[in-house]
């Protein structure tokens, strides 16, 4: 099996694209992350959704677990308002790692690999640099655990 057998169409965004309109397209199409592509729509990393709430969850919080209890309920439902008028580009880890993206011929052990190595819940599969799809983690164990 391989990437080209599994891969899918899949909804991208630009750097430029609002924090909150990325959010929202990974709420509603209960997304695990999206595929961040230049203006020619070449695959420049994937955005996966931890790090749209590492933006808007306060770093207090996220370094003190205990905090994020005493606040109260009303104000803790609206911490995503926090995204305000920020950008994809804001969203990304300030250390780019290893890109996760593969080729169609990619083989479910190659795709697997690079998803542990990545840390990333998707791949994005490019046929002569061009966008073509992406395989999920959901795709990509299922498959696995069909066999």
């Amino acid at each position: 099996m391989r990437a080209r057998d599994l891969l899918a169409p899949f909804p991208t965004v630009t750097l430029g694209t609002s924090a909150l309109a990325a959010a929202r397209l990974l709420a509603e199409q209960d997304l695990p992350g999206l595929i961040v592509v230049d203006d020619e729509g070449h695959p420049l990393t994937i955005l996966p959704g931890t790090q749209v709430l590492r933006l808007v969850v306060p770093r207090y919080c996220q370094e003190d677990p205990a905090l994020a209890r005493v606040i109260d309920e009303a104000h803790a439902d609206r911490f995503a308002g926090e995204l305000g008028e920020r950008s994809v580009r804001e969203c990304l880890p300030e250390q780019p790692r290893e890109l996760p993206i593969t080729d169609t011929n990619a083989t479910v052990l190659e795709m697997a690999a690079l998803m542990a190595r990545t840390r990333s819940p998707l791949i994005a599969v490019v046929d002569d640099r061009k966008l073509v799809g992406a395989v999920t983690l959901q795709t990509l164990l299922g498959r696995a655990l069909e066999a």
